[in-house]
């Protein structure tokens, strides 16, 4: 998989995507990053990327100019997504949809108070957010997105259950965990896990699931209700 980013600090890549299970996934080239300095394509003596908003307003945009050139520089095909607070937000089932696709992938990383719009406009760009907040720029929302994604690549995660057991597989969170020693200061491991029995296990692993996300999550635990249904 190839995964382009256009980024004003191309230092910040791979940053924490070099260890791990994303770093394997470098090392062994499943996943390749062209990452690319926006700066590189400004055109004035002061290499300027942004300029005064029209109708006034605080901050800067990042030039349509500038962009444009940095897009077409490495852009062949597949989707190109922004990292945007306005974006559609980041999920589990993007992570998938992502690690499932055959595409090439570019991701535009803003920053000041966003970018102009005729960008957008040209590239059918899709706008990504990781959250409700706002960071001061889309790289780190943009290495937390690809390490969700990148650990879900065939041959990438070492034991496949694994992502179908973990926190919104199936719209639920994951049921607690223990190891040894059996008894720590006094808290015990529940029962049913010393039993041996593993269609007991089961239910209660989907049960202290079905109780996290009822308490926890009810946004979750409403999509899990429809699903059953």
């Amino acid at each position: 998989m190839k995964i382009n980013i256009l980024t004003l600090y191309p230092e910040m890549f791979p940053g924490c995507l070099g260890y791990s299970l994303a770093g394997k996934a470098l090392a062994d080239r499943k996943v390749v990053l062209n990452v690319v300095n926006i700066r590189d394509f400004a055109t004035d003596n002061y290499k300027s990327v942004d300029d005064t908003p029209f109708g006034g307003g605080a901050g800067m945009v990042m030039k349509r100019e500038v962009l444009d050139a940095a897009i077409k520089s490495v852009y062949q095909t597949g989707p190109i997504y922004y990292l945007s607070p306005r974006g559609e937000v980041f999920s589990q089932e993007t992570a998938k949809k992502w690690a499932d696709t055959d595409s090439e992938m570019t991701f535009l990383c803003g920053r000041f108070e966003g970018i102009d719009e005729r960008v957008i406009q040209k590239w059918y760009i899709q706008e990504i957010s990781i959250g409700d907040f706002v960071l001061s720029g889309g790289e780190p929302a943009l290495i937390a997105m690809l390490d969700a994604m990148i650990r879900l690549l065939p041959s990438v995660m070492g034991n496949s259950d694994s992502a179908v057991e973990e926190s919104f597989a199936n719209n639920l969170l994951e049921y607690p965990q223990y190891t040894k020693p059996q008894n720590w200061e006094g808290i015990s491991v529940p029962e049913v896990l010393l039993s041996g029995h593993h269609e007991n296990i089961r239910k209660w692993r989907l049960e202290q699931s079905q109780i996290l996300t009822k308490t926890r999550r009810p946004d979750l635990w409403t999509k899990y209700l429809a699903n059953q249904q």
